[in-house]
């Protein structure tokens, strides 16, 4: 038997099981597998709306999950760099500060 937690049981903990196991079944095996959209143009959709609404624990993960996607660290700092005009400047402040310190620690 396994003991490594999935994403969802390491995102929500032991006790929310039901939600890590929607998050690992729905939204990782599911929504995010689907071939309407390619998981970079995903990436760059979820990034957009997690800056937009300025959802910044979730952010980190997903912006490591958009580079590996295939997003660039330049095409995100564009994409934030014009939501800032749309979402706010301390989104985008923010946003900012969060990619410069993942790429500081790589």
């Amino acid at each position: 038997m396994s003991t490594a937690q999935s994403y969802g049981q390491q995102a929500m903990g032991r006790d929310a099981h039901k939600l890590a196991e929607l998050t690992d079944k729905v939204l990782f095996s599911d929504i995010w597998e689907r071939n309407e959209l390619a998981k970079r143009d995903r990436s760059i959709v979820t990034v957009a709306a997690l800056i937009a609404m300025y959802r910044l624990e979730q952010l980190p993960f997903h912006l490591n999950f958009a580079i590996e996607n295939g997003v660039t660290k330049t095409e995100l700092i564009e994409i934030i760099t014009h939501l800032a005009f749309y979402s706010g400047w301390p989104t985008a402040h923010s946003a900012i500060k969060l990619l410069n310190a993942m790429s500081s620690k790589k």
